[in-house]
C-alpha cells in the first residue's frame, strides 16, 4: 500500500461526527517527573485528530491508559494532571471524570456540547481493560456513538479500549494512527528501492523475528549495537568482554544464511571503538574487528564502518531504522549513531531518501543526534512499531480494517 493509495482501513474521512459522542482512544502514557510532562510528543501527535473532530461537531471523550496499575485506582497512575496539559495544548477547557465508566462519567458525557472535550480516568484501573472483557467493553461503548483509535503505540494489545470497542461501535482510525500505518506500510510493503534497514540494540534474542522478516524484505540490513557483537562472534571474530549472546551464535549464522539466499546484503562492523570500562569518556581506541583484546569491550562502530553505512544510505531510496549503533548514551560512544543519523537526515532533507524510524531508544538516539525533526517519519510507538516490522498483525489496526 502506498501513501497515496486508498487505506485498507476507515479514517475520519468516512465518519459522520456532527453531534456524535466520539470515544477517542489516545496514548497519554507520556514520561512525567513530579507531575510535569517531560516529553509531550505523543500529546502533540493527537491534537490534529481532536481538533478535527471538534471542528466537525463531535463531542470528544478521551480514553487512555497510564502506567501499569496493579491494584485498581491510585494517584500515581491517574490521568488527572494531563487534563490541564491537554487544555493548554488545545487552547480550550478539558473536563475530567474520576472514572472511565459509571454514573459520573455518564453524567459528564451527557452534558457535553459539540466541540467539547472530556478526559476519562485511566482505563487500566479496571481489570476488564487488559482482559478485553465484553462487559467492560459494553460499559465503555455506552458512553459513545462512534469509536476513533488514534493510539497506534497501543495497537499491538487486544485490550477493551484498543480493540474491543472497534467491534461494537462504528470504528475509524484517527489522523496520527493513519499517518503511522501509512508511513510504515509504504516503507515495508511498497517501498521505493533500494530499501535499507538499520537494526541496533543490545540483543539478537529480542529482535529475532524482526531480523527474520527484514532479510526477506530489504536490500541491505545494517546490524549495529550489542547484537552486532553476537554476529561477529558467530563469524569467529574475537569480542573480548563485549556484550554478546553466546547461546545465539547458531541463530546469528542462520540469519546470515537466510540473508544470503534472499540476496540481502548484511553490513556488520569492520572496525570498532574499544574500551576497558563501560563509562563515559573511558579511554578508548579504534581497531579492526580481528584485533579485539580479551579485556576490551566493543562500545561503538568505528569510522570505516560508518563510512560504509553512509555509502549504503546514499545509494538507498528508503530507510527503516530501529535501534542505535553503540552505547549512544555515553560519550564518545555515540559517534557512530550520531554520524549515521545526521547522514540519513541530510539525505532526507535533500529529498533523496524516505526515512522512517521508531522504538524508544531510536527516538532518543535521533534526538540526541539533533535530527529528531529531520526524518520523514518518527514513530512514537515502541512495541507496536517493532511488531509491525516483524510482520505481525496488530489487533488494534486489524479491528479498523474496512
Amino acid at each position: 500500500m502506498s501513501a497515496s493509495s486508498k487505506p485498507a482501513f476507515k479514517t475520519l474521512d468516512h465518519a459522520q461526527l456532527s453531534g456524535q459522542r466520539v470515544l477517542l482512544r489516545v496514548d497519554l502514557n507520556v514520561p512525567m517527573e513530579q507531575g510535569k510532562v517531560t516529553d509531550a510528543t505523543r500529546i502533540e501527535r493527537i491534537l490534529p485528530t481532536i481538533k478535527e473532530i471538534a471542528k466537525k461537531g463531535g463531542k470528544i471523550i478521551l480514553l487512555a491508559h497510564f502506567g501499569r496499575p496493579k491494584a485498581g485506582p491510585d494517584t500515581e497512575n491517574s490521568l488527572r494532571p494531563l487534563a490541564k496539559v491537554l487544555a493548554d495544548q488545545l487552547g480550550q477547557s478539558v473536563d475530567f471524570a474520576n472514572d472511565c465508566i459509571g454514573a459520573e462519567a455518564q453524567a459528564k458525557v451527557g452534558a457535553l456540547k459539540s466541540g467539547d472535550v472530556i478526559l476519562l480516568e485511566n482505563t487500566r484501573f479496571h481489570k476488564g481493560e487488559e482482559k478485553n472483557d465484553p462487559a467492560f467493553v459494553k460499559a465503555l461503548a455506552g458512553l459513545g456513538d462512534v469509536y476513533v483509535n488514534d493510539a497506534f503505540s497501543a495497537a499491538h494489545r487486544a485490550h477493551a479500549s484498543t480493540e474491543g470497542l472497534a467491534h461494537v461501535l462504528p470504528a475509524y482510525a484517527g489522523r496520527a494512527m493513519q499517518a503511522e500505518i501509512e508511513a510504515i506500510a509504504t516503507a515495508l510493503e511498497n517501498p521505493t528501492r533500494p530499501l535499507v534497514a538499520v537494526v541496533g540494540g543490545a540483543k539478537v534474542s529480542t529482535k529475532l523475528d524482526l531480523l527474520g522478516n527484514l532479510v526477506k524484505k530489504v536490500d541491505v540490513l545494517v546490524i549495529g549495537g550489542g547484537m552486532a557483537n553476537t554476529f561477529l562472534a558467530a563469524q569467529g571474530k574475537p569480542v573480548g568482554k563485549s556484550l554478546c549472546e553466546k547461546d545465539m551464535l547458531d541463530t546469528a549464522k542462520s540469519v546470515l544464511e537466510q540473508a544470503s539466499k534472499a540476496n540481502c546484503t548484511i553490513v556488520l562492523p569492520s572496525d570498532v571503538v574499544l574500551a576497558k570500562a563501560f563509562k563515559a569518556h573511558a579511554p578508548s581506541r579504534v581497531a579492526d574487528v580481528d584485533h579485539v583484546a580479551e579485556d576490551e569491550m566493543i562500545l561503538d562502530a568505528g569510522p570505516r564502518t560508518i563510512a560504509r553505512v553512509e555509502e549504503k544510505f546514499a545509494e538507498a531510496k528508503t530507510l527503516v531504522w530501529n535501534g542505535p549503533f553503540g552505547a549512544f548514551e555515553l560519550e564518545p560512544f555515540d559517534a557512530a549513531t550520531n554520524a549515521a543519523a545526521r547522514a540519513a537526515a541530510k539525505l532526507t532533507k535533500a529529498g533523496k531518501l524516505m526515512s522512517i524510524a521508531g522504538g524508544g531508544d531510536t527516538v532518543s538516539a535521533l534526538n540526541h543526534a539533533g535530527v529528531g525533526e529531520d526524518f520523514t517519519y518518527i514513530s512514537t510507538a515502541g512495541g507496536a512499531f517493532l511488531e509491525w516490522l516483524e510482520g505481525k498483525p496488530l489487533p488494534g489496526v486489524e479491528a479498523l480494517r474496512a
